[in-house]
């Protein structure tokens, strides 16, 4: 399913002769520097092709030839037609020992040995000719004598090519140089022959004959390129005497399409990141409605982008516009993990649009809460998860949280257990109910309580709910409530009750309290207002009303219903002082 939704993106862009997607047998390639020689082969200039400022900086991007995947032993012996890294045009070594050497020595050897033993026609062209000139000439030392030749091999395993001076084009983009690539693709569809080393076999993709790929092309999503498919030989995968690709069968031309169109979506604005989870999206068909469109900037960090998202969402039904029930517009997202040797996926969803569309809205409504008038009306999710982790750190964050949770997203089900977990655990370490681990408790908590039916708890409301009678909730606001006497009490104090009483208040109430029903009197006779006194002993009494006895101890769920219970109370604290300040300006 994942491989045919990605051809038939890619049949859908090659369509469109504005998408700029690669033809078969060629991709689009970042190349840093390229060595520009004269029409005689000798050496003008390294120059420097790379974008932006520093760590960001890129190479220019070109169209050439595809590459090959290239692995053992012998890898060394497959070069790229025209272009390949320093180590093949150049014979520089990657490192500084003897087998570093050894292996550049090989691979400019076997980078040589392909360029004579290209057609003669090819040859003939003006900057081929100039290329094998410029060898001939012994070229390579004026490369490595040129100043830009040290921030070339800065960067690793750099990619490089040639361009003959005074034109604009690198001399793989040349015409008959592409022209013997799409010659090549096209011999590879016709019948083999007696020399054919092809094997046909029916595609599993397409269901059409054809010469199958033995090995998969490979695709960034990290520091080093990875194949989503990919067998190793000899290693318990080969089953009925084949190899590698040959156990799943598919045709060269759509593992070319699949790979291709992966790669552009890595490319493109349908790219984000999601925990460790590289993630793209995509829809099935041209998408009228803009849904592909806001999809991204609805997970963005950005708050402009992501409330307008939002805001276009939550209008849609207005509108008409993505919850139409009869479009069937498939949506895909796809989010995938570096592995050892291949791609991990770490979660796939296929929906129709509007499916899609009411489930994020969903999550948007359940991460929904009261909140301080300076905060950001919706969370991205990944300041949702960084709240959970150590240090606020994303690299904290567990490797598979940020895949599960967008699954449960994106299919409705509840969030991971491990969600409200980590957003518990942070709580309690840091003694903080901050506004995004409130809006995670309260969705996880209101999905699980959804899910099951049997019990008769409440979902939480967005702000103060006085009627939820869960023993959690209103442990958390009537501590809440104990921590507001004592700030009044003692205005300025450093440490209050949640400092040091809030983490055996949410999971073992009976230990705290009764002390600190005990402590709150001391704190009542502080305070100087009668009629703030009575408040307070008004708001304790609605609290506690119907509480006989403190728990033992508190499940997690019920954990999660403190932290909102304080959360809410100290929101509507917040909002009366508001309302007081406001008051007293006007007067």
């Amino acid at each position: 399913m994942i491989l045919q939704a990605l051809k038939e993106y890619y049949d859908r862009k090659a369509a469109d002769p504005e998408s700029g997607i690669a033809p078969e047998g060629f991709e689009k390639k970042d190349i840093p520097f390229i060595v520009v020689i004269g029409n005689d082969g000798k050496f003008v200039c390294l120059e420097d092709m790379r974008e932006g400022d520093g760590q960001r900086a890129r190479g220019k991007t070109w169209l050439l030839p595809r590459s090959i995947k290239r692995s053992g032993s012998r890898s060394h012996e497959t070069t790229f037609l025209l272009w390949d890294h320093v180590g093949y045009l150049l014979g520089h070594p990657a490192g500084d020992s003897a087998r570093d050497r050894e292996r550049a020595q090989n691979q400019h050897q076997a980078w040589l040995k392909r360029l004579e033993g290209l057609p003669s026609g090819l040859k003939r062209d003006e900057g081929v000719s100039a290329v094998m000139k410029f060898y001939a000439a012994g070229g390579v030392a004026s490369v490595k004598a040129s100043p830009n030749w040290p921030d070339c091999i800065k960067l690793p395993n750099c990619n490089s090519t040639f361009r003959l001076s005074g034109e604009s084009l690198p001399i793989p983009c040349r015409p008959a140089v592409q022209a013997y690539v799409r010659e090549q693709v096209l011999q590879e569809t016709l019948p083999p022959d007696a020399q054919s080393k092809d094997v046909f076999a029916r595609c599993l993709v397409t269901g059409e004959v054809g010469p199958i790929a033995p090995t998969h092309g490979r695709t960034p999503i990290s520091k080093d390129t990875k194949s989503l498919v990919a067998f190793q030989r000899h290693s318990g995968y080969d089953s009925y005497g084949k190899e590698q690709g040959y156990n799943a069968p598919v045709c060269k031309s759509t593992e070319f399409a699949y790979t291709t169109a992966l790669n552009t979506l890595l490319r493109s604005s349908s790219r984000m990141l999601v925990g460790d989870a590289v993630t793209v999206f995509w829809s099935g068909r041209k998408d009228d409605a803009g849904f592909e469109d806001i999809f991204g900037d609805l997970w963005t960090d950005d708050p402009d982008r992501n409330v307008e998202a939002v805001r276009s969402l939550f209008k849609s039904p207005q509108a008409g516009a993505f919850l139409t029930d009869q479009d069937a517009t498939r949506f895909y997202v796809l989010g995938l993990a570096p592995n050892a040797a291949r791609i991990a996926v770490r979660f796939w969803i296929a929906d129709t649009v509007a499916g899609m569309a009411r489930r994020i809205r969903l999550h948007f409504q359940d991460t929904e809460i009261a909140h301080g008038p300076r905060d950001p009306d919706t969370l991205s999710l990944s300041r949702l998860l960084v709240s959970t982790a150590v240090q606020g750190k994303a690299a904290n964050i567990p490797s598979h949280l940020g895949g599960d949770t967008m699954r449960a997203i994106l299919q409705g089900r509840p969030y991971p257990q491990t969600l409200l977990q980590a957003a518990i655990r942070r709580v309690r370490a840091e003694r903080e109910v901050t506004y995004p681990r409130a809006a995670l408790i309260k969705a996880c908590v209101n999905r699980k309580t959804r899910r099951d039916k049997t019990n008769n708890e409440e979902e939480f409301t967005v702000s103060l709910d006085e009627n939820n009678t869960n023993i959690g909730y209103r442990l958390g606001r009537l501590f809440a409530a104990l921590e507001k006497i004592q700030q009044d009490a003692n205005p300025g104090i450093n440490a209050t009750i949640r400092d040091r009483f809030y983490g055996a208040a949410s999971s073992t109430p009976v230990t705290v309290f009764g002390n600190l029903l005990r402590l709150k009197n001391h704190h009542l006779a502080k305070l100087e207002s009668v009629g703030r006194r009575v408040f307070f002993e008004k708001l304790l009494c609605r609290i506690m009303d119907g509480i006989t006895d403190f728990p033992p101890h508190l499940a997690l769920a019920d954990q999660g219903r403190f932290a909102i219970g304080y959360y809410h109370q100290t929101q509507k604290f917040y909002e009366k002082k508001a309302v007081t300040t406001t008051q007293e300006e006007q007067q």
